[in-house]
């Protein structure tokens, strides 16, 4: 179990910490092309936004891998939670099917992440 564990917070640290990087370096403008969703959102909530992707990419791994604090590890997953039922909320409301299942997918994957480093496997 904990392989898997490892796995899907590998795939979820790289995916949220190249979509942070993204959001908080580039201007809104530029963000439109791939992301029209900025259009309701303010430049700094999405910078925000992008700083918290960057720094839960980091908590579901440093901590874990190296043995300080690493309960921070599920906290981060539970972070990711939390922006996966706004990003989810905001795509349903805009009507933007697929990006809310990905958005659902994301936030199951988070979830069993924080339910396997709190419970099944804890730090």
């Amino acid at each position: 179990m904990n392989i898997v564990l490892w796995i899907f917070q590998g795939v979820l640290a790289a995916m949220f910490f190249m979509a942070g990087i993204m959001k908080a370096s580039q201007p809104k403008e530029k963000l439109k092309k791939n992301l029209p969703w900025v259009d309701d959102v303010s430049d700094n909530n999405v910078k925000i936004i992008g700083i918290l992707e960057l720094l839960a990419g980091i908590g579901l791994i440093l901590p874990q891998l190296t043995g300080i604090f690493p309960w921070l590890t599920p906290l981060a997953a539970v972070g990711l939670v939390l922006t996966m039922i706004g990003a989810a909320m905001l795509h349903a409301k805009r009507k933007e099917n697929s990006a809310t299942i990905i958005n659902v997918v994301l936030l199951l994957v988070a979830a069993f992440v924080a339910y396997g480093r709190f419970v099944l496997i804890p730090a």
